[in-house]
């Protein structure tokens, strides 16, 4: 079996920069395990409103930022800022935009309702992420999506993004966010979604009304391997009857020690007369 040597972090929430929550604290530590395991890694989240830039000491990354990035016929510019975690010896990128993140809290403003663009801001954060992981001509062996702000990752990696060299060979895991939002699916989800081959098509048969349990959904469809942060009987199920591989929950101490191994085992599906490169 060979191992998967490069892993994006594709995450909705990461200690230290967000209130901690079990998605935070997997956003924070499974990363670290990865790479004290000897692979490469790369994480990335939003810049949400409340993170405070000066102390958490982001600064922008100019000769990444600039493009402006199409969601359902609107130009919005991508803001690439970057951080680091001393004690891990990591480097976190973070999605920027003034319209989606700048001054705004995470899922829920400040009268504790959904944002009626959360759909709008999951796109364009996987938009951001791929687009960026494309000028620093990374290639990732495995990507995990982390929270349903990620879900639309795997859909463009499998389709628009199928073809780029970074995404060609590489697969794809998520996990599923533990969230209770109940928003629906807005009118304009097509436009929101549409992306060179990428279309509503992508979303018919997943039998969901509402925003965010959609979304958890067509994560889990187009991956290549669903690893749970909590018991989840319907999502569990919907995955085991797509024939995903899936791992169950663990706790903080065991992500180390689990996590490494089922990300080789997805890297390997379908590698079995791949040769690795002396």
């Amino acid at each position: 079996m060979t191992k998967a040597k490069k892993i994006l972090f594709v995450t909705q929430e990461m200690l230290p920069y967000v209130p901690e929550t079990e998605m935070a604290l997997m956003g924070r530590y499974l990363p670290q395990a990865t790479q004290e395991g000897s692979r490469e890694v790369r994480s990335f989240m939003p810049k949400w409103g409340i993170i405070n830039e000066r102390r958490n000491q982001l600064h922008e990354v100019i000769r990444l930022s600039g493009m402006n990035i199409v969601v359902d016929d609107t130009d919005h510019p991508l803001v690439i800022k970057v951080a680091s975690i001393t004690a891990a010896r990591m480097q976190i990128y973070f999605i920027d935009n003034d319209d989606f993140f700048d001054k705004r809290n995470m899922l829920l403003n400040k009268d504790g309702k959904e944002y009626e663009d959360n759909a709008e801001r999951a796109a364009f954060f996987a938009r951001g992420v791929l687009e960026t992981i494309k000028k620093l001509k990374w290639t990732p062996d495995v990507i995990h999506c982390i929270g349903w702000m990620s879900s639309i990752v795997p859909l463009y990696v499998k389709t628009a993004y199928a073809e780029e060299p970074s995404f060609r060979s590489c697969k794809v895991i998520y996990t599923p966010s533990t969230q209770t939002l109940t928003a629906p699916i807005p009118s304009n989800m097509d436009g929101i979604i549409a992306f060179r081959n990428a279309t509503i098509s992508a979303t018919r048969g997943l039998g969901e009304k509402k925003l965010v349990p959609m979304l958890n959904k067509l994560g889990i469809k187009f991956s290549d391997g669903v690893g749970f942060l909590a018991a989840s009987p319907e999502l569990e199920k919907f995955a085991e009857g797509l024939g995903k591989p899936c791992m169950q929950p663990v706790c903080k101490e065991d992500f180390g020690i689990t996590y490494p191994p089922f990300y080789d085992n997805i890297w390997n599906i379908g590698r079995e007369n791949v040769e690795e490169p002396q």
